[in-house]
């Protein structure tokens, strides 16, 4: 039995929940820092309960029966983040955490905008070869605006475009377009996919005219590493494809090929990119390069040792001597300050939302609302696992952000629309369930024995 436009009462609950776990935290911070209770916790607190009633609002009238946690966990995680980015400001005396209140809101608005235009995510699969083109566009935009405006190249990595005050990381989005494309093509070509060839050692190998989707997949990752000197993206984009693959077909032939052709992508980059090889160094020895590139590596090991088990408290401890601290290393900045514990918890956090993800796209009867879902929480879960990775020297560096947490307006606006598209898919299989089968009429004993219908799909009722 499925719940009608009034009744998310899971979801509300949750997300007043974590409301006053923010209100809690961001009190606590207050006083840690010898500070008097002033207004602006009033107001970040009643913006992050009007702003996420909205969307619960939109979710009742639009999409009543989606999944119930993944909005919660979602906004759960954007409080945590708000709470260690003010943290930091109030330390390095910045206020960053305005720009990501702006962001959180406009995010939500968007995020709204997709659950109540969006009919169905199957007409998705309509506009899936434009949303390739625009992704690979977006994909390709900052290397083109680095060279048209050198001035505004503000950082080594060429994965960003600043319009005045403003600056978007397109890639954010191309991300999303791309998987929705490789989601459709999957589907129209897994034919071609699962064609066996040659076996080897037990696995089925496809032919080598097969070969040409996931050379071209692996080509593109390497030429944009290559052409904007940073390789999480790339790394991303093909992981994700890759699981994608496996997911269509089931072949663990294609996990080979794909992780050989990836040792072979790495090789290549790490020979022409002299930012790759010092970030590989410092996954080897950051302590040895202390006074230069191995300097963020080092302090986020510091202080994540410092905090231990159980952290130094929150406004405790020294996150803002990490560089970045409130948007690549947001992770060793609670690490420090609220320990193993809280490090684990915030993990457990995006597992429930993976994994809610994941039971989204078995219960997806479609091929492509199936991929689409499961694609979608893959490239979550690949980008938290080379994040926490990165911080703990587990992996080297990627430049990745964490996703709902980390400084920044792309990947907040991004995430939410990876969230958005995942409920509807949710509404949509739920609704579909929940509505009663039309029985095919009785036929006509004087003039036929068997039923007849016209229409094969009479007996199916579409959302």
């Amino acid at each position: 039995m499925f719940r009608d436009a009034h009744a998310r009462g899971t979801e509300l609950a949750l997300l007043v929940f974590s409301a006053v776990i923010l209100g809690i935290a961001l009190v606590a911070l207050q006083f840690s820092q010898g500070n008097e209770l002033n207004s602006e916790v009033a107001v970040l607190v009643g913006g992050y309960i009007a702003v996420f009633g909205v969307a619960h609002v939109v979710l009742c009238l639009k999409a009543p029966n989606a999944d119930q946690i993944m909005l919660p966990v979602a906004a759960m995680l954007n409080a945590i983040g708000l709470v260690m980015i003010y943290r930091i400001d109030l330390a390095a005396e910045t206020t960053r955490s305005n720009s990501q209140v702006m962001w959180t809101v406009i995010a939500l608005v968007i995020f709204a905008g997709v659950i109540w235009f969006l009919k169905s995510h199957n007409s998705l699969q309509n506009y899936a070869f434009l949303l390739g083109l625009g992704g690979l566009v977006l994909s390709a935009l900052p290397i083109v605006w680095a060279r048209v405006f050198p001035s505004n190249l503000t950082a080594d990595a060429q994965v960003w475009i600043t319009l005045g005050p403003v600056s978007i990381q397109p890639g954010e989005f191309a991300k999303i377009m791309l998987l929705i494309f490789f989601a459709a093509l999957l589907v129209n070509k897994r034919a071609l996919f699962s064609v066996a060839g040659y076996r080897v050692l037990g696995l089925q190998f496809p032919r080598v005219r097969d070969l040409g989707p996931i050379l071209l997949v692996w080509g593109l990752a390497i030429l944009i590493s290559a052409l904007q000197n940073d390789f999480g993206p790339a790394l991303l984009l093909f992981g994700t494809v890759l699981g994608m693959l496996y997911m269509a077909t089931g072949r663990s032939s294609w996990l080979v090929l794909g992780l050989g052709l990836a040792v072979v992508g790495v090789y290549i980059v790490f020979q022409i990119s002299d930012k790759i090889q010092e970030r590989f160094t410092n996954f080897i020895d950051p302590i040895a390069n202390y006074d230069n590139t191995g300097y963020q590596l080092s302090q986020a090991l510091f202080g994540m040792s410092f905090g231990g088990l159980t952290g130094t408290g929150l406004g405790e401890g020294y996150p803002q001597n990490v560089p970045v601290s409130y948007a690549d290393f947001i992770m060793s900045s609670i690490g420090e300050e609220l320990g193993f514990v809280g490090l684990a918890a915030v993990l457990m956090l995006f597992t429930v939302f993976v994994t809610r993800g994941f039971i989204i796209a078995l219960k997806t009867p479609d091929s492509f609302g199936k991929l689409v879902a499961a694609g979608l929480s893959l490239t979550l879960a690949i980008q938290v696992f080379v994040v926490t990775g990165g911080i703990s020297k587990l992996l080297p560096m990627t430049g990745l952000t964490t996703p709902f947490m980390s400084h920044g307006g792309s990947s907040l606006l991004a995430n939410y629309i990876l969230l958005a598209i995942l409920l509807k898919i949710s509404h949509d299989v739920n609704t579909r369930k929940a509505a009663p089968r039309q029985p095919v009429p009785d036929a006509d004993p004087q003039t036929s024995v068997h039923p007849v219908v016209d229409n094969p799909n009479a007996g199916e009722v579409r959302s």
